[in-house]
């Protein structure tokens, strides 16, 4: 019997995934909260890919009707930005059953964290599992009425669960869906390897008033040396937090070369302005963008508070997250995945540790 799979959000990554996963046989169920977003897709009755893949996958249902989706699977991906996890895990609280497998695409940092904890605060006993991606399997862009181009698929993504200890399992029921996810040491991993926290609040916050003045840039190719060395900063205190938790952490110089073919140059100011897939990336046209909007909340704001908890200062992070919350008039330390939030406020390192890795 093919595994039945609930995708919920209808983005470019849940299209994606619905359509891949439907054209190869999967009973594929789309839920997503906003009706205006999925007409195209109820019209269509299913998804168009092109590109790496071609095809068409039909799918069961599409609807903003969260029960009749969630009930049905046994493997639900979520694919929503990582500031509606939480929403998301309040939706499915009431319509999980045992044996479920929740895969968040990707985690950022803390995701399987955040989710599990709303999960257990609305009162869930169901026998679930809950992962995270490192990062989205595909690139990919929504490229017409329910049509999805994609550019390339990776190799592997590293994924882990929460605890650790399921990780084998999640990974047993994802196979036959995608043998590309392999196994991460537990969400500490996944969650520190989150180089958009490094790469895409700085440079907003140092070129905000280049962005505010409407003249077009190129956002990564146009950096200059002095926000590489801040960015160079960023990245010291997120490889000094995965040191903490004795987490092995890729640096940014190494995560580029690693990442994208033709990167040249000795330190992360010429790989970044070197990297071949950056040309032609435009710089946001606001400040109040999704670089900062959810990789501060879900990215700064997490990594500066396992380092707290792990005795370290933070000064350069901490103090980004403290510049973002100003010139956007928000407190992304309240909203975002505080110790609170995460279900580990009060832990030890070590505490916190014993119960990502074993759940105790």
């Amino acid at each position: 019997m093919k595994t039945r799979v609930a995708v919920l959000g209808a983005g470019n990554g849940g299209q994606t995934f619905a359509g891949d996963l439907a054209r190869r046989g999967f009973p594929v169920r789309v839920y997503n909260k906003f009706a205006h977003e999925i007409t195209d897709l109820k019209k269509a009755g299913g998804v168009s890919l092109e590109g790496a893949i071609e095809g068409l996958g039909r799918l069961e249902l599409v609807t903003t009707d969260i029960a009749a989706v969630v009930p049905e699977a046994d493997v639900i991906l979520v694919v929503v930005p990582a500031t509606a996890h939480a929403a998301m895990a309040e939706a499915c609280a009431p319509h999980l059953r045992d044996g479920q497998v929740i895969v968040l695409n990707p985690g950022r940092t803390g995701g399987a964290l955040e989710f599990r904890h709303v999960l257990g605060s609305c009162g869930v006993e169901r026998q679930v599992l809950v992962a995270e991606a490192q990062t989205l399997l595909f690139a990919c862009r929504i490229s017409g009425p329910a049509r999805v181009r994609v550019n390339s698929i990776k190799r592997q993504v590293s994924l882990a669960a929460l605890p650790a200890r399921d990780t084998p399992r999640v990974l047993e029921a994802l196979r036959p869906l995608y043998p590309q996810f392999v196994a991460a040491r537990d969400v500490l991993e996944t969650g520190l390897d989150n180089i958009g926290a490094v790469f895409h609040p700085g440079p907003v916050v140092l070129s905000a008033a280049r962005i505010e003045s409407g003249v077009p840039f190129e956002f990564y190719r146009d950096i200059t040396p002095s926000v590489a060395r801040f960015l160079e900063a960023i990245d010291e205190e997120r490889l000094a937090v995965a040191r903490a938790f004795g987490v092995g952490a890729t640096s940014a110089a190494e995560w580029l070369e690693r990442s994208y073919e033709g990167v040249e140059g000795a330190t992360l100011y010429e790989r970044i302005r070197g990297n071949p897939a950056y040309a032609g990336i435009a710089a946001p046209s606001s400040i109040e963008t999704r670089y900062v909007l959810e990789d501060v909340p879900t990215g700064l704001v997490p990594i500066a508070s396992l380092g707290r908890l792990a005795g370290l200062e933070m000064r350069a992070i901490a103090g980004l997250a403290d510049v973002c919350c100003a010139l956007c008039r928000r407190d992304f330390w309240a909203d975002g995945r505080n110790l609170q939030r995460l279900g580990i406020a009060g832990l030890t390192v070590a505490e916190a540790r014993e119960f990502i890795r074993n759940g105790r």
